[in-house]
């Protein structure tokens, strides 16, 4: 890989790849022990976006391998006077060896990574994908459950404008049997172009508007993010749909994952549970940064 900007530009093998380095990366953490494979190389973050976890995990996973980090936010930059990305992009090219971009229009990672001279990581370009999360959600799911094929998930929330979510189904669809349920409130039902890929791939999946999900092995959790609405009554119509309380998934099997932040949509009295794996997913954040920062940079 040059960069890392969808999911769909990499394969089912890569995915296994950096799933398999990211286990050596977090026996690493486990065992106290720092790297310095990637000395002397810098990482640029760019966020145009809020963002707590994935920004504090590349800062971190950067320097649990030896990496230096430099940071740039909207508020403060050039940004403000007028300067394109694609200026920004080029100048901070030439200062860093690797970019982390969050931005809120979609494309714009993809139009990042044509001007710069260091390999792209999109960290998530408005509703669009949001890949290292998908990635740190499949690690997950082989931790918790112990395999990723053949598993039944729920997909709970905003399903139109969930990026994480839209990453996760693609990346799901490559693996074998893997059964989909979507519930969501219908104004935000998963795109129509993402359910015809996965009946053109034969992909089994259903849809739902209540919270009906005891056979399965992944309830995945989103919030509705007001933010991505252009119509604020449309959210007003929406926000609180759903909330997951300790009474609908204790003594369940199923893990229960959410990329975070929360609002409201999952209670906490079930952060307790043993089932409730989100804060554990946004540990693994870090093992699976720290492998994609490695593979991208290896060979450089």
């Amino acid at each position: 890989m040059k960069h890392l900007i969808s999911m769909r530009d990499i394969s089912k093998k890569d995915i296994l790849e950096i799933l398999e380095e990211a286990k050596k990366m977090e026996n690493l953490i486990n065992e106290k022990k720092t790297s310095d494979i990637l000395k002397g190389r810098i990482l640029a973050n760019l966020f145009f976006e809020p963002s707590t976890r994935t920004r504090l995990s590349f800062e971190t996973a950067m320097k649990r391998l030896g990496g230096e980090v430099i940071n740039m936010i909207d508020k403060g930059s050039s940004i403000e006077k007028g300067e394109s990305l694609i200026d920004t992009i080029r100048v901070v090219s030439g200062y860093s060896d690797i970019i982390v971009i969050r931005h809120p229009n979609e494309g714009a990672a993809r139009l990042a990574s044509e001007y710069s001279s260091v390999p792209i990581i999109n960290a998530g370009d408005g509703s669009n994908q949001h890949p290292t999360q998908t990635l740190l959600d499949l690690y997950t799911i082989i931790r918790e459950v112990g395999k990723i094929d053949n598993i039944k998930i729920a997909f709970l929330g905003d399903l139109k404008y969930g990026r994480t979510v839209h990453s996760l189904v693609y990346a799901l669809s490559l693996f074998k049997n893997v059964k989909m349920i979507f519930i969501s409130p219908k104004e935000l039902k998963l795109p129509e172009e993402i359910k015809e890929d996965l009946k053109n791939k034969n992909i089994e999946f259903e849809e739902k508007e209540n919270l009906d999900f005891d056979d399965i092995d992944v309830l995945y959790v989103t919030r509705i993010q007001k933010e991505r609405f252009a119509d604020m009554n449309e959210y007003e119509r929406v926000k609180g749909t759903y909330m997951i309380k300790k009474e609908h998934v204790e003594g369940k099997d199923f893990i229960i994952m959410h990329p975070l932040p929360r609002v409201n949509e999952i209670d906490y009295e079930v952060d307790n549970l043993k089932n409730a794996k989100y804060f554990k997913q946004s540990f693994y954040g870090v093992p699976v940064r720290m492998a994609i920062l490695k593979l991208l940079l290896e060979g450089r």
